[in-house]
């Protein structure tokens, strides 16, 4: 934030308006890395090619697994 100060209401706001949406994405993400085959505490992540939060599906031909790394590097651009 430029100013500094946080809006609490408006986080607040924004954290319960989409709960259910955000729980079952999750979900799927967990889902995938189960059917990618990631054991716990495997580095690498299970990533969908196309996001899950632009409308991209939890079929096997949309997942792949990535390292951390460059799933970071993803998100950032």
């Amino acid at each position: 934030m430029t100013n500094g100060k946080r809006d609490y209401k408006k986080e607040l706001q924004w954290e319960h308006t989409k709960k259910k949406k955000r729980v079952s994405e999750r979900s799927a993400r967990n889902a995938a890395r189960r059917e990618a085959g990631l054991k716990v505490g495997d580095p690498r992540e299970a990533d969908h090619k196309k996001p899950l939060s632009e409308g991209g599906s939890t079929k096997k031909s949309n997942v792949q697994v990535i390292s951390r790394k460059a799933n970071a590097d993803k998100e950032v651009r």
